[in-house]
């Protein structure tokens, strides 16, 4: 069972963004709202906000603060598409609807865009993507994500860059050639996460900090949440029309059917001392991010403040690795074998939701619960693509949500311990092939 902290982890994005960070109450009396949404992530954040505007009458439950989960802490890369790739959905969905998910993923980083402008959210916004090779063999698949995302999805801008132009966008000998994608971009996360929970306020919705839901139960004239009180018992009740399950890696035991459909995989990065603006552009010219196409992938980009951050290792069975700091900067070293004496500041790691076949878990019981689960790593886009398909749903527009019944989740077999182990076999099989 996971167990949320009152404050958010030691990371580099808690420390950079304490400036941004306030305070909201916890429930402390029994309430009656329209819709409980329960997780304040980018998925539930962004979920709030819509039925907001549409008038509804919003509350956000969070165990913790806003973004303590993957969303404050991950990579901060948007790109379009899903984390499965286009080619899984089309095989459940057919052509015609993964081409609609596809353009609505673009269509979510363009009102990713849309919202830091209205609603001023200081996030360190920057433009552009490199996706790269490690290896010679693997040059060709950047070819035929080009090819296959001009014939199949319509979308023509991304650019192959060979070994030869390659300095000019990133300077490392480790990778063979790259695409540039100028549409995706990269923030700071719980910045952007901070500015959603106060965009969502400023709509009327009502967001509730150390408010950790207990679990639900439906009833014909309403559902009964059950939220930890301060005392422990018993707990306090929040009644509402329907529910939207927005807490991804951590829903535990909240709705055990769905949380057996997910398993919470340890993800971690690094970020260094402050580089300065030209050793840090030495590396990154363009500042764009970046991340390989090995099995088991690796990122990284500059922050604002001119620091570099690199992320990629995984662990499924629990835990931290001892000296996450070190071991960060070995594979970091791998890339830019030139900031050896460089120190690995920052270092943490947090949970993702990855579904067995890494496809989204997205749907609804009757018109009475929502949720969108499986992430798989690759969130911040698609979590705004999801809560305009929940929000409409929960407004009486099912019909995109409902696409999602036709992608089969299994739960993990034994739960996340034996799942966990299957799991870290399969990736120690793939991490041999790349390395081989």
């Amino acid at each position: 069972m996971f167990r949320s902290a009152p404050e958010h982890i030691d990371s580099y994005f808690a420390v950079s963004s304490r400036a941004h960070q306030q305070r909201r109450p916890a429930l402390a009396e029994s309430r009656r709202f329209d819709v409980c949404v329960v997780g304040a992530g980018y998925f539930g954040l962004h979920t709030a906000l819509e039925l907001a505007r549409a008038g509804k009458h919003v509350a956000v439950l969070e165990a913790s603060r806003i973004g303590w989960g993957a969303s404050g802490r991950n990579g901060g890369q948007l790109n379009p598409g899903f984390a499965c790739g286009m080619q899984t959905l089309q095989d459940a969905m057919g052509p015609q609807r993964a081409a609609q998910l596809f353009d609505a993923s673009r269509t979510a980083l363009r009102e990713i865009r849309a919202l830091v402008q209205q609603h001023a959210i200081d996030c360190d916004l920057a433009d552009g993507h490199l996706e790269v090779a490690v290896l010679a063999r693997r040059v060709a698949d950047l070819r035929r994500r080009i090819e296959e995302c001009a014939q199949q999805w319509g979308y023509a801008k991304l650019r192959f860059i060979d070994k030869a132009e390659l300095p000019g966008y990133l300077c490392s000998d480790r990778y063979q050639a790259a695409v540039f994608d100028p549409e995706a971009a990269h923030l700071h996360p719980l910045k952007f996460a901070l500015g959603l929970a106060r965009a969502a306020e400023a709509h009327g919705a009502s967001i509730f900090e150390r408010s950790r839901v207990l679990g639900y139960r439906e009833s014909p004239a309403h559902i009964e949440v059950a939220v930890e009180s301060a005392g422990g018992v018993p707990p306090i009740c929040l009644r509402c029309d329907q529910i939207v399950l927005a807490a991804n890696a951590y829903l535990d035991r909240v709705d055990p059917r769905l949380a057996r459909r997910v398993l919470p995989v340890g993800t971690f990065i690094g970020v260094t001392q402050v580089l300065g603006e030209q050793r840090a552009r030495s590396l990154i010219p363009q500042n764009h991010a970046v991340y390989d196409n090995q099995f088991i992938l690796e990122y990284f980009r500059l922050t604002a403040d001119h620091r570099l951050l690199f992320g990629g290792r995984c662990t499924y069975l629990g835990g931290t690795p001892a000296r996450l700091p070190q071991a960060m900067k070995r594979n970091m070293l791998r890339a830019f074998p030139g900031l050896a004496d460089v120190s690995m500041e920052y270092a943490w790691g947090g949970h993702i939701d990855i579904t067995m076949r890494r496809t989204p878990d997205w749907g609804r019981r009757h018109d009475r619960v929502f949720w969108a689960q499986g992430f798989c790593g690759h969130g911040i886009v698609p979590a705004r693509v999801a809560a305009r398909l929940v929000a409409e749903a929960v407004l009486g527009k099912p019909a995109q949500l409902d696409w999602f019944a036709s992608i089969r989740n299994p739960p993990f077999f034994g739960g996340a311990a034996l799942g966990g182990l299957m799991q870290a076999a399969g990736m120690a099989y793939y991490r041999l092939r790349d390395f081989f």
